[in-house]
């Protein structure tokens, strides 16, 4: 088939309403578009045929896993540059992606409807990739469906999240100064953490969300803290659990494979949440705030890391992004930092504090690709090259996301405080940046 590649490019241009921001590569070796620009390479034409099915983000998502779709060049800058079509106006774009499958009355459309399906070859499409979450059961946000999930985005092999987050093992925003390592600047949150709850000897944390135990062996060796760490990981706590075990730490650091849920043995002097609020769910949020309010004793502290998105002028239409719920966290939410708040307090919180950190994730994803990417060939031994590629992909588009300001990132430090109104909170309590030696 010759010139795929202009063809392609014609039809897209036409479909979308605009010039593509990239070049193309076609499967016959053509290429098409921009001088210059970082190429596009569409592998295989079965790509199409997902795209024309599933048009919008899952088709092309399904192209990516599964090696049909890549880029040559800066991966960011392509993600960049496509981010005006797949996330900046994606109403017009699935219109016109749906009005293609369709085949809708528009003669142009039509036209062109006609001439993508004889360049996408014989329908139907091919069975989306391996990775993809299928088969969940129970509602959403249930125990046991939530526990699927879980399993789904963390039991992957502790060897390959060795990988990607290095030797600090966390799995959330770093904090980071100008020229600090990644290892640093995990260390640095953790320890804000531990400040902003106000550890001390003696206190009991309970850390929820817990992942590989670095926060609670963090509170535990440097503040003395005894710490509940809980997960519904079996391979999260595994690991967690040897690492307090070689630090000899076991007596201050219990490991549970636990739904928040069902604690009983509160009350806790600290809660930390770190990246684990996305999880619950809008329907089941405020039972999570209520549920942790009522884990803490009078005046203890909660802070609530929390990765947040920006409102939508109709709150209604929020759908969860396909390609992340299909791939990445099955049934995983964001909220806008207002709607956490204001949760947060309808629990009986005081809200203390609000830190916006959001540039900071974007140095960290950007970390962890470069840690991918570095150790690639293992990585795809470890997993699949699927697995790999997803992993690769939604890092370096919540980068680009972070960096764009389309999602945030923020720490709430928030109070249950006694009715005497006695908070503990220091009449200046931003001093927690201030890094003592």
């Amino acid at each position: 088939m010759a010139d795929a590649a202009s063809r392609l490019t014609t039809l897209a241009e036409e479909l979308l309403g605009g010039p593509l921001p990239v070049r193309l590569r076609a499967w016959d070796g053509s290429e098409a578009g921009p001088a210059g620009a970082p190429v596009l390479i569409v592998r295989d034409r079965r790509a199409l045929r997902r795209m024309i099915w599933r048009p919008g983000e899952l088709g092309l998502a399904r192209a990516w896993v599964a090696g049909e779709l890549d880029v040559e060049g800066d991966l960011y800058e392509v993600l960049d540059r496509l981010s005006g079509l797949l996330w900046e106006r994606p109403e017009d774009t699935r219109s016109r992606l749906t009005a293609l499958r369709d085949s809708v009355r528009d003669p142009k459309l039509r036209s062109a409807a006609r001439a993508l399906l004889r360049l996408a070859g014989p329908l139907p499409p091919p069975p989306p990739p391996a990775e993809e979450m299928r088969g969940r059961s129970g509602l959403s946000h249930s125990r046991r469906r939530d526990k699927q999930a879980i399993s789904h985005h963390y039991d992957v092999g502790n060897d390959f999240y060795e990988i990607v987050l290095g030797p600090s093992m966390v799995y959330s925003c770093a904090y980071w100064t100008e020229d600090g390592t990644l290892e640093d600047a995990q260390h640095d949150k953790l320890d804000l953490i531990a400040r902003k709850l106000n550890l001390k000897e003696g206190d009991r944390l309970l850390d929820v969300g817990c992942g590989w135990g670095s926060m609670a062996l963090h509170a535990a060796r440097e503040y003395g803290a005894r710490v509940v760490g809980i997960t519904l990981s079996r391979e999260q706590a595994a690991y967690a659990r040897k690492r307090v075990a070689d630090e000899g730490l076991t007596d201050l650091v219990e490991i549970r494979v636990q739904d928040y849920r069902d604690v009983p043995d509160g009350p806790y002097d600290a809660i930390s949440s770190i990246g684990m609020a996305e999880h619950v769910g809008a329907v089941r949020y405020r039972e999570y705030a209520d549920t942790l309010y009522g884990l803490l004793r009078p005046g203890g502290r909660l802070l609530n890391h929390q990765i947040s998105r920006r409102p939508e002028p109709d709150e209604a239409a929020y759908e969860i992004d396909l390609f992340i719920d299909a791939y990445v966290f099955p049934d995983g939410e964001l909220a806008p930092m207002g709607r956490t708040l204001s949760t947060l307090e309808d629990a009986g919180f005081e809200v203390r504090d609000v830190e916006a950190i959001r540039e900071h994730y974007a140095l960290t994803l950007r970390r962890w690709v470069a840690n991918l990417e570095r150790d690639w060939d293992r990585a795809v031994r470890l997993t699949s090259p699927g697995r790999a590629r997803i992993w690769r992909l939604y890092m370096a588009a919540s980068a680009v996301s972070f960096e764009r300001n389309r999602i945030g990132v923020n720490q709430f430090l928030a109070v249950k405080t006694p009715v005497s109104g006695t908070s503990g909170t220091a009449l200046r309590p931003r001093v927690w940046n201030e890094k003592t030696d």
